[in-house]
C-alpha cells in the first residue's frame, strides 16, 4: 500500500523535475513588462521562549517595510494586537525631518519588556522596501534575543555592540510573509519555503499571449524560470488553486483576480503560497489553522494602478 506522500507527488507540479507534460516544462521567456513596484513587505515571525521550569512560550513579531514617494521606513509590532499603540514602533528612514537611521527603543507588550535596536545607516535597498544588507534590526524580548535581521548579526557582535552577554537567545522562524505590490501585471520576489531550503525565484505574469495563439488574458507563474501554472482565459478563471512540489514540500498555490476585472480602479489580485503536510488532504483556505499550526505563507497582493 503506498503512502499518502506518494499518492500526492503523482497530482502535483514538481519544481525540480525536468520532465513535466506540456505546456508546464516550458521555461519562462524574458518578460516584455518592466516589473511592477513593490510597495510593503510584511513579515511575521514567530519565537520561542523556554522557561526556567522548561515551559515553552510563543511570541509573535511583525516586521513591516514600507517605501512611498514621499517616506521610507518600517515599523515593529510584538504581539498579536497591533491595534494597542503601545506594542507598535514605527521608525522613519527617509524623512527630511524625523529620520532616525540607527537608534533604540523600549517599551511594553503583552506584559513583557521590549528592546529594540536598529541600524540602517549603511543598509541597501534593491527596488523594494526592505533592505538587502549593511542593516541590522535586533529585538530583546525580556532579557532573550528574540529577533535578530540583518548581515554579519551573531552573538559576538551584539555582545560587543551592546554590552549584554547575560542575555540568551531564543529560537525564531518565519512563518508569513506578505508583499504589496502596483503598477504592471509582472511580479518578481523571492522565497524560502522551509528553514533549511533554497531561495527560489518567483515570477508571475498576466497578459494576453498572442504569439501562443491565446487572445484572452492569460495567468503564468514560474518558479527558477521553470512554469509551474498557465490559467487560460482569465476572465472567467479568475479563481483556482493548484499544488507544487517545492523542495520536498507540498505547496498549494491560490490565485484570485477577480478584482482586476470586476473593479479595475480599485481592486487587486491576490495570490498565496503556503506549505503543509503531506498528512492533511484538505486544502489549507477551508480550514481554520490556528496559528501555532502555521508553517509558512507568502502572499502577493498586486494593484494594477501606481
Amino acid at each position: 500500500m503506498r503512502d499518502i506522500g506518494s499518492c500526492f507527488s503523482e497530482q502535483v507540479v514538481r519544481i525540480s523535475d525536468s520532465s513535466c507534460s506540456n505546456p508546464l516544462n516550458q521555461t519562462c521567456r524574458p518578460p516584455k513588462l518592466i516589473a511592477s513596484i513593490q510597495n510593503v513587505v510584511t513579515c511575521l515571525y514567530k519565537t520561542k521562549f523556554t522557561s526556567s521550569q522548561k515551559q515553552v512560550n510563543n511570541i509573535t513579531i511583525t516586521i513591516s517595510w514600507c517605501k512611498t514617494l514621499i517616506d521610507q521606513g518600517l515599523s515593529i509590532t510584538v504581539g498579536d494586537d497591533p491595534s494597542s499603540h503601545h506594542q507598535t514602533i514605527k521608525i522613519s528612514t527617509n524623512s527630511r525631518i524625523f529620520r532616525k537611521k540607527k537608534g533604540s527603543k523600549f517599551f511594553e507588550a503583552g506584559g513583557s519588556k521590549i528592546d529594540a535596536f536598529w541600524d540602517l545607516s549603511t543598509a541597501r535597498y534593491d527596488s523594494g522596501p526592505e533592505p538587502i544588507d549593511g542593516f541590522y534590526v535586533v529585538i530583546v524580548v525580556d532579557s532573550k534575543y528574540g529577533l535578530l535581521l540583518g548581515d554579519n548579526i551573531d552573538e559576538e557582535t551584539i555582545t560587543k555592540k551592546f554590552k549584554t552577554s547575560g542575555i540568551s537567545f531564543s529560537q525564531f522562524s518565519l512563518i508569513s510573509r506578505r508583499e504589496c505590490f502596483s503598477g504592471n501585471t509582472h511580479y518578481s520576489t523571492k522565497a524560502q519555503f522551509c528553514d533549511n531550503g533554497t531561495e527560489h525565484d518567483i515570477l508571475i505574469r498576466c497578459g494576453n499571449e498572442d504569439e501562443s495563439g491565446y487572445k484572452h488574458p492569460v495567468l503564468s507563474v514560474c518558479i527558477d524560470n521553470k512554469k509551474v501554472i498557465r490559467v487560460k482565459k482569465l476572465q472567467w478563471n479568475f479563481r483556482g488553486n493548484q499544488i507544487i512540489f517545492v523542495d520536498g514540500l507540498l505547496v498549494d498555490l491560490m490565485w484570485d483576480v477577480h478584482d482586476w476585472f470586476f473593479k479595475p480602479t480599485t481592486g487587486y489580485a491576490v495570490f498565496m503560497f503556503r506549505t503543509r503536510s503531506v498528512l492533511d488532504s484538505r486544502l489549507w483556505l477551508q480550514e481554520k489553522v490556528q496559528k501555532d499550526e502555521l508553517e509558512f505563507s507568502l502572499s502577493i497582493y498586486a494593484c494594477k494602478n501606481q
